[in-house]
């Protein structure tokens, strides 16, 4: 028995050694691939030495000879702190992420080599001027330069992540960069996703789709056709896909890209100089979109955002200017139902007659499992869209096909060189100049220079005609002339709004112009609630001052909870008497006394915000799910304005509060109080009985998860980041919830991205990031940033050399290689 017991230790030991030795290997390994950012390298593709001057936060301070020199620079950085990143964002955009994750990924790979994005990117590297060619050259050298490195100094594969998949890298080209700008218009629009949905509710009759997608208030819109008249053969039930397919860049209506930005003129500034705050949102991820860098250009130095991949910074400032970027919302995606001729199916129907399909045949190369082929096809209005995706097999006639009108998809789309052109902009007038050559995606670009501030929308308007049969709102008959795209709506009319006379100019998405079709702009924003507290906020000074801007930037106020809880709790506040401890009313009670002496905070400490959450969402999920059926899944999220029509009776809209399949005819404040009791019985059985220890950011917490390590046992403890948060879906310092699932109320889009510029001071201007600037998980720099994100604080990031090289924790010298005569 003893020497049982003996041999027993000894397995066991051995186990654990061998455990202890392969850990000890792998972090070997992993750890080859952290960089040396005090190093110096010969490398070729520079024309004189180049320093990369790291902050304590690891942000790279660049200094060359050479505007090219500098860009190069900044692609290596990129690639050292973020390699991995660029690969998996230029393989979704190619449509060949399959090739690293096997089948998961097909139905995305599918959807992008239908879209066809990198190839249009690669037609557009001719379309840029001579500057900026020469940058994507320089930047795509630099890059690569950091991978010939990684080669040649066996620096771990270059990431960590590299070592689970035996792919190799690829080299970096010009159009890489032009591609993932692309990738970014498909995070960012959802037109698409908008026109399905409206045209499926629309197919539920009832005249549903009026209260459910409301239009942003103002003057009304002429009514549409009924879906269901443009094509009576559409199929009332078909078997839907649960969701797109793993890793698709595109998000979903309520997920699509959203920002807030905001300026003031010297005049409204208590120190004289003009004010700007940006703060971009995007789905989190671990690391970042967003990474920090400094530029010093023949123009000037540069600073702020860059996302990895991409030689520009998005938003930031230079020495005389500072621009900030918000989505615009335009209607910039159309969806065209094809006929197909029923005689010869490779045929579809043009307002000239049958035209053959534009063809081309593509692999799939998928790991462990067999290729893929596809037939791509294209018609005049746009590739054909895989049924699959979308939902479009819902309002597709049977034997017809789907295809799309997209800006993005532009073959000469000149958006870097206007990135590039606003970089070098000395003031608002060169910046709005800059802006004429953006395509893809439409932003607003909020700018302040040390005189003035404005606003103007840069990208690409389609140009409507005027006789649209669903005005774009809907998916339209493809062969019919007037539902086809004019070309582009001239730069001049975009809106824009410059030096204004109250001296502030800003946008939350929110409607920025009130126009007749075909002038429109838009039918569907992305914000009908943050715009009233900036403005309030705005509004409440008559000077502003970093302070009070970085206050704004970071106020978890919400406007929806201010209007709609009086609304909605009218009938029930302070009704009855107290019921006894322990009782379900009892609860309701406590609930009402918290929420009635809110004031509408989304505080990360607070119960009432929690209560708040789960009350309206059980509310909405009560009035939509007899009239939507399972319609009711899409609409995940809180919709403000559908739930104040209902409670105000707005065209009749209170009908909703009646549940069809019942004999009694049910209130709103029926549904009100027994969707209050529904909530709290949920948060009851997960959170306790004791309401006041209940906590919103219990439930709201930040998900910075990484997008593949992050779904791995163990080591998503390693690679995901997750912090308890303040802010809701309509708050300024925004957190859009999951949603869905046992944790709907899961932080999952917001700001990755804040920066702060005071032209009376610019080196006191802020930037922060959700993470950190690596992407490496053993590097101190994966997380340093996040806390201080939570917490609302920033970094200073200063364009003076003097105080960067005096701050530098390291440098990176690189070393032009000898040539022939040397």
């Amino acid at each position: 028995m003893y020497s049982l017991f003996r041999w027993m230790v000894r397995l066991v030991s051995a186990a654990l050694a061998l455990l202890v030795l392969a850990a000890a290997g792998a972090w070997y390994f992993a750890a080859r691939s952290l960089p040396d950012y005090d190093a110096t390298y010969t490398v070729a593709g520079i024309s004189a030495p180049v320093e990369i001057v790291r902050s304590t936060e690891d942000v790279p301070h660049i200094f060359g000879q050479t505007d090219e020199d500098v860009f190069f620079a900044l692609g290596l950085a990129h690639a050292q702190d973020r390699l991995w990143q660029m690969t998996m964002l230029r393989r979704t955009v190619q449509g060949r992420l399959s090739e690293v994750f096997g089948a998961e990924t097909v139905r995305t790979d599918e959807l992008m080599r239908r879209l066809d994005l990198y190839g249009a990117a690669v037609k557009s590297v001719e379309a840029q001027d001579a500057q900026t060619q020469a940058a994507l050259a320089a930047y795509a050298r630099g890059v690569n330069a950091w991978i010939a490195q990684v080669n040649k100094g066996a620096l771990g594969r270059g990431a960590p992540e590299f070592f689970l998949f035996d792919n190799e890298i690829a080299y970096w080209t010009p159009a890489d960069s032009i591609a993932i700008v692309k990738l970014l218009a498909a995070q960012l629009s959802s037109q698409m996703q908008d026109e399905v949905l409206r045209a499926r509710v629309s197919l539920l009759g009832q005249n549903w789709v009026r209260d459910i997608m409301p239009d942003m208030p103002g003057p009304g819109v002429a009514a549409l056709p009924d879906y269901a008249s443009l094509f009576p053969k559409v199929p009332k039930a078909v078997r839907l896909a649960d969701a797109e397919g793993a890793m698709s860049p595109f998000a979903t209506r309520d997920l699509a890209g959203a920002s807030n930005a905001f300026a003031a003129a010297p005049r409204r500034s208590a120190a004289g100089g003009s004010l700007l705050a940006n703060d971009p949102h995007l789905g989190f991820t671990a690391p970042s979109w967003w990474y920090l860098a400094r530029l010093e250009l023949g123009s000037g130095g540069v600073i702020g955002g860059t996302i990895p991949g991409v030689p520009l910074v998005l938003t930031g400032r230079n020495a005389r200017l500072g621009w900030g970027i918000t989505t615009a919302y335009v209607d910039d995606q159309d969806l065209h139902i094809e006929e197909l001729d029923r005689a010869d199916p490779n045929r579809y129907r043009t307002p000239d007659g049958w035209k053959e399909f534009e063809t081309r045949r593509t692999i799939i190369n998928v790991k462990d499992a067999r290729p893929v082929t596809l037939t791509l096809r294209w018609t005049e209005n746009g590739p054909v869209l895989p049924s699959g995706h979308f939902n479009l097999a819902a309002i597709t006639p049977p034997g017809d096909v789907v295809s799309l009108s997209w800006t993005a998809l532009s073959s000469a789309d000149t958006s870097m060189s206007a990135g590039l052109a606003l970089m070098r902009a000395g003031n608002v007038d060169e910046a709005v100049a800059a802006g004429e050559r953006f395509v893809a995606p439409a932003q607003n670009l909020i700018l302040a220079d040390q005189r003035t501030v404005g606003m103007v929308t840069v990208g690409a308007i389609p140009k409507r005609d005027p006789r649209h049969m669903t005005q774009g709102r809907m998916p339209s008959p493809g062969w019919r002339a007037e539902n086809r795209w004019q070309g582009i709506e001239p730069y001049d009319s975009n809106p824009r709004v410059l030096d204004p006379a109250g001296g502030i100019v800003i946008n939350t998405n929110n409607k920025t112009v009130d126009r007749p079709f075909p002038d429109h702009v838009s039918f569907h924003w992305g914000d009908s609630q943050r715009v009233q507290r900036l403005t309030r906020l705005m509004g409440e000074r008559e000077v502003h001052s970093r302070e009070s801007f970085i206050s704004a930037q970071l106020d978890t106020v919400s406007s929806a909870a201010r209007g709609l809880l009086p609304l909605v709790g009218k009938d029930l506040w302070f009704t009855g008497e107290p019921a006894p401890e322990g009782t379900p009313e009892r609860l309701r009670q406590r609930a009402l006394e918290l929420l009635a002496a809110w004031d509408g905070d989304m505080n990360e400490h607070m119960p009432e915000p929690l209560i708040y959450a789960a009350w309206m969402r059980s509310l909405q999920n009560r009035l939509i799910r007899d009239e939507l059926g399972p319609l009711a899944n899409e609409f995940s999220h809180l919709e403000p304005l559908f739930i104040e029509r209902v409670f105000r009776d707005t065209d009749g809209a209170a009908r909703w509060c009646d549940v069809m399949q019942s004999a009694p005819v049910e209130t709103c404040p029926d549904m009100a109080r027994m969707s209050l009791d529904d909530a709290l019985m949920e948060l009851k059985a997960k959170y306790g009985a004791n309401i006041d220890s209940w906590r919103w950011g219990d439930a709201h917490e930040a998900t910075h998860d990484h997008p593949v390590l992050g779904r791995t046992p163990i080591l998503k403890w390693i690679t995901n980041i997750r912090q308890s948060t303040s802010g809701g879906d309509f708050t300024l310092n925004r957190g859009v919830t999951l949603g869905t699932g046992p944790n709907p109320f899961l932080n999952v889009h917001g700001a990755g991205y804040r920066g702060v510029y005071d032209f009376a001071d610019p080196d006191s201007s802020v930037f922060i990031i959700a993470t950190g600037q690596s992407g490496h998980p053993l590097s101190r720099h994966y997380d340093d940033l996040s806390g201080l994100w939570r917490r609302g604080e920033y970094i200073p990031m200063s364009l003076d050399p003097a105080l960067a090289r005096a701050a530098a924790a390291g440098i990176t010298r690189l070393e032009p290689e000898p040539t022939a005569n040397e």
